[in-house]
């Protein structure tokens, strides 16, 4: 069975780091673009960052460009964000996911990510 786990979410102040790790298990990760979303309280969900399957290209969304960089261990089956520089507004529950296919695209769409995660809950407060 497919299956992504988020971990690594917590409670931050303004201005410090995270990391969330995402493993996969059931698939092989290593023929998958994958992807980071969040959805903060009363928004709709929003695209952060997605990664190709390689690791060789990767995008992120305006709201966190700069601060935030994701990666891929195709090995260990694990993707990971590194977030940096944290504030009030990315305190969201953060998804991770995966596309069949290899590429990522710039428009972050959801209906074209093929499995997701249960989530993991990142709040930013001092």
């Amino acid at each position: 069975q497919s299956q992504l786990v988020e971990s690594g979410g917590g409670l931050v102040q303004p201005g410090e780091s995270l990391r969330l790790s995402c493993a996969a298990s059931g698939f092989l990760l290593a023929h998958s673009a994958m992807g980071w979303f969040r959805q903060a309280p009363g928004k709709e969900r929003e695209g952060v960052s997605c990664i190709t399957s390689s690791g060789g290209s990767a995008n992120y969304g305006d709201s966190v460009k700069g601060r935030f960089t994701i990666s891929r261990d195709n090995v260990e089956n694990m993707v990971y964000l590194q977030m940096n520089s944290l504030n009030a507004e990315d305190t969201a529950i953060y998804y991770c996911a995966a596309r069949w296919i290899t590429d990522c695209e710039t428009s972050f769409s959801e209906s074209t990510y093929d499995l997701w995660g249960q989530g993991t809950q990142v709040t930013v407060s001092s």
